[in-house]
């Protein structure tokens, strides 16, 4: 931690043992954490427990999963690409704790070649009634009414915007509400390919921006032919997942980064894309969108969190999966980090090695690959109080949310997000110097500047009679003083002249 911040938290440790708020530190400890304004990891109540962990048997599937890798919600319903299998699995959700498979999708009715699939990586279902499949080592992707009826193909681009000797491999798509089609291709890092309704190619969106050292850059221009085809080319970085939310924005994850870049800000593994392919992530937490703040060896692991999934909940609250320790990452729309939990292992609530993850309402949905599994959260109550905060905030119940904030803070008085809830509620409500101390607890500068800003500016209209009163007083006492003395001044000389 810097020198600057132990002296704010020093200074602001001393302003409240004089003020009268109260300061609550105790938490009950489970596998959920957070960290504090220092960067140290605080323990916290789970946020999430394990509604159940669906494997073949689970099922009742005559034939184990192989090596899944695709996963995707629509309703009650859940699709699970059986990658290794060549197969997607098609359940719904009847209860929390329950799913019933209905169909086991292995093939489709049409007058294609090839009517069997090769490797499905990902499938999305549609509002419209549309299934659409990574079809992975058959180099497309198919459009499949609910029947399996075949509809229509998109298939490599001929394009000279796309490398002609490379294959075309999708592994991800995303739909969006007009049937346009956005994949992640293996081997392509120019961003997203865009496939607009009709299956036409309309090019790359997205791209994430290249990023080098200018002392690098001055060495590549002198270096020799064979140095240069040592080092490394100055490209834009490949995409491993992509997830489409309720209002089109596209989130898209990489792992493609080091811990260098990480360290220096350089890096960013998640990314919001809008229309334009730009990056709209809002990121005003403490710490950047990066999962874990350590990334010491340890437990056999070793390295920064690697984000290989991407799910966004109601409010645009968002949800990373970590493939590096099994962990799962809840940011809110301002990118500050709600919770975390999850590891590796092979206990419940825990993964071998999670590839894919979805939400079904509050529900999260954890693939695992070597596992063979699916495992369901369902929030706990301090979960489902954190989301009800941030609802009501969102909904304009801003005292509602403050004392849903308070409700969390009994459950864990180490929760920072709480205490600025409940600031960020009081100043909605107009009580600034209250939400002054409660941003000053957990050393919230921003907010804490606007709370002092509304309320200098309230203290001024309520004072400024009294303000105007010492303006006068100030300006026109002196001046008053001194014709007086002028005058006493005048007459003395006069008493002088008289006397003569």
């Amino acid at each position: 931690m810097s020198r600057g911040r132990k002296t704010i938290g020093l200074l602001a440790i001393s302003v409240l043992l004089m003020t009268n708020l109260p300061v609550t530190v105790h938490a009950e400890e489970g596998y959920t954490y957070n960290y504090d304004w220092w960067e140290d990891v605080q323990y916290s109540p789970d946020a999430y427990e394990v509604a159940g962990v669906f494997s073949a048997q689970e099922l009742e599937l005559d034939t184990k999963l192989s090596a899944p890798e695709g996963l995707f919600v629509y309703g009650s319903m859940v699709y699970i690409c059986d990658t290794g299998n060549n197969r997607i699995l098609e359940l719904e959700r009847e209860a929390p704790d329950s799913l019933k498979l209905k169909r086991i999708i292995d093939s489709f009715k049409g007058d294609n070649e090839v009517t069997t699939f090769n490797t499905p990586t990902d499938v999305v279902a549609t509002e419209d009634g549309y299934l659409y499949i990574c079809d992975k080592n058959n180099e497309r992707i198919l459009k499949l009414d609910m029947d399996l009826n075949y509809v229509m193909e998109f298939v490599k681009p001929d394009d000279a915007t796309f490398d002609q000797s490379m294959k075309f491999n999708p592994n991800k798509i995303a739909v969006d509400s007009a049937g346009r089609v956005y994949c992640i291709a293996a081997n392509v890092n120019k961003g997203l390919i865009k496939f607009e309704e009709d299956g036409e190619y309309s090019g790359f969106t997205g791209a994430s921006k290249v990023t080098f050292d200018w002392t690098d850059y001055l060495w590549k221009k002198l270096a020799t032919q064979a140095q240069k085809a040592q080092m490394e080319s100055f490209v834009p970085t490949e995409y491993d997942n992509l997830y489409m939310d309720e209002d089109g924005f596209i989130y898209v994850c990489t792992s493609n980064v080091s811990t260098e870049e990480l360290t220096s800000g350089d890096a960013k593994p998640l990314r919001r894309l809008n229309l334009m392919g730009n990056d709209i992530l809002v990121q005003n937490g403490n710490f950047p969108v990066i999962g874990d703040l350590y990334f010491e060896s340890g437990g056999g692991f070793q390295g920064p969190s690697l984000f290989t999934d991407v799910t966004s909940l109601e409010n645009d609250i968002y949800v990373a999966l970590d493939k590096v320790r099994g962990r799962l990452f809840a940011y809110d729309n301002q990118g500050r980090l709600l919770y975390a939990f999850g590891g590796i292992g092979n206990m419940d609530g825990y993964f071998r090695r999670p590839v894919a993850l979805e939400h079904m309402g509050r529900d999260l949905l954890v693939l695992d690959s070597l596992d063979c599994s699916l495992t369901i959260f369902v929030p706990t109550r301090f979960g489902e109080l954190i989301f009800e905060a941030i609802n009501q905030f969102q909904s304009g119940l801003y005292y509602e949310s403050g004392e849903t904030w308070k409700e969390v803070l009994t459950r864990n008085g180490n929760y920072d997000l709480a205490y600025i809830g409940i600031g960020r509620s009081l100043l909605r409500q107009e009580k600034y110097h209250e939400a002054m101390e409660y941003f000053l607890l957990k050393l919230d500068q921003s907010n804490y500047s606007k709370a002092f800003k509304q309320y200098r500016k309230e203290w001024v209209e309520e004072h400024i009679l009294l303000l105007i009163g010492a303006f006068f007083v100030i300006l026109c006492v002196p001046l008053a003083i001194g014709k007086v003395k002028a005058i006493k001044h005048e007459i003395d000389i006069a008493d002088i002249f008289r006397q003569r």
